[in-house]
């Protein structure tokens, strides 16, 4: 059953909302990453600040630690994050791909070697849905074989059928009702095989879909490609949400193909890098350009960076290696990254996204 409400459109441009364990999320919408957690330097006050209304947190890194003893004693990974919004998890299925050199794959599940101690564990579709639901996720996704790229048409076919059968077995293990498992579309850059993964995830039913296996070395026109096919496929009173994409071109084109979801490491890990998204592109803040810019990082960001520090302290503290620097620049980006979500909202209920959409195609991200 969908939890997912259209509100308005323009063209394949979805304005929506979901309603969550743990409280509606407006979309389109942006995940910040706590893979372990937290996102490095950040705290649940700063998300809150910055108006985050959903995070993902990794199922494969929380297993493994602090674990399940630790999560079930204390109550759940809301409680344990200290974080009453909702959260997604994913299933494990990436870090199996991933980890590839850890783990052997069969039609049981996985068996992996933990990459902290050598451990062995196996993972299955079942015990991947009691975990998320041990967890609490409003949100948790279905075990899935991330395919490689590039893949062999026989390759993908194979890999992709595993997943629907992974699939169903997924929904016939979820037994708590308030929260959401969303199915995941797979099947490399082959159409028919990303036509046949959405049909047959449809035929199971599940409370929203997500778009798996791009992003990971396929051309941009290919991804964009497949997206815009699975999102053709899928049933528009479900949310769609693209797995692990990406920069603010990626996000703002993926909307215009009917995306509603996403999540990226991508903000956070640049930040702490030194490379910053802003109105007017990329900055990096190594550049020599900076050394005595008295200038915000981007003029029209609202964050506390950019409210109270100039590009030349920030400079300064990149290069001193002073904590204090990752954690201003991570704040600045993953606002960066929510407003532009928040103003992709606006601007469908306005009718104006194809002239949001052109304005971010110039600028150089």
């Amino acid at each position: 059953m969908s939890n997912f409400q259209l509100i308005k459109k323009a063209g394949k441009a979805r304005r929506g909302r979901i309603k969550l364990f743990h409280g509606t999320v407006e979309t389109p919408m942006f995940m910040p990453v706590a893979t372990n957690g937290a996102i490095k330097g950040i705290l649940p006050n700063d998300l809150i600040e910055m108006d985050a209304q959903i995070i993902l947190a990794n199922t494969y890194h929380m297993f493994l630690r602090p674990g399940m003893e630790v999560l079930n004693e204390i109550g759940g990974l809301h409680k344990f994050m200290s974080w009453d919004r909702p959260i997604l998890t994913d299933s494990g299925g990436f870090q199996i791909w991933s980890l590839s050199k850890l783990n052997k794959i069969n039609e049981q599940g996985a068996r992996f070697k933990s990459h902290l101690d050598g451990a062995i564990f196996d993972l299955s579709p079942e015990k991947a849905v009691a975990i998320q639901e041990d967890f609490g996720s409003d949100i948790h996704m279905v075990l899935d074989e991330c395919t490689d790229h590039p893949a062999t048409y026989e390759q993908a076919k194979s890999s992709m059928e595993r997943s629907m059968r992974w699939a169903a077995r997924c929904r016939s293990a979820k037994t708590k009702g308030e929260l959401s498992q969303f199915g995941i579309v797979q099947g490399s850059i082959y159409q028919d095989l990303r036509k046949q993964s959405c049909e047959q995830l449809i035929d199971i039913g599940f409370d929203g879909y997500a778009i798996g296996g791009l992003s990971v070395g396929e051309d941009k026109a290919d991804m964009r490609e497949m997206t815009e096919l699975s999102c053709d496929h899928l049933p528009e009173d479900h949310a769609r949400y693209l797995m692990g994409v990406g920069t603010p071109a990626d996000l703002v084109e993926s909307v215009a193909l009917g995306v509603d979801i996403f999540d990226c490491v991508m903000p956070s890990r640049n930040a702490r890098r030194g490379t910053l998204f802003t109105s007017e592109g990329r900055v990096s803040i190594k550049n020599s350009k900076h050394k005595v810019s008295e200038d915000p990082l981007d003029p029209n960001c609202r964050c506390y960076t950019c409210s109270n520090f100039s590009k030349s302290y920030l400079r300064h503290m990149f290069f001193v290696n002073e904590t204090t620097s990752h954690r201003l620049l991570t704040i600045h980006n993953l606002t960066f990254y929510l407003d532009l979500m928040h103003k992709i909202r606006q601007s469908i209920e306005s009718e104006q996204f194809d002239e949001l959409l052109k304005q971010q195609r110039s600028i150089p991200y």
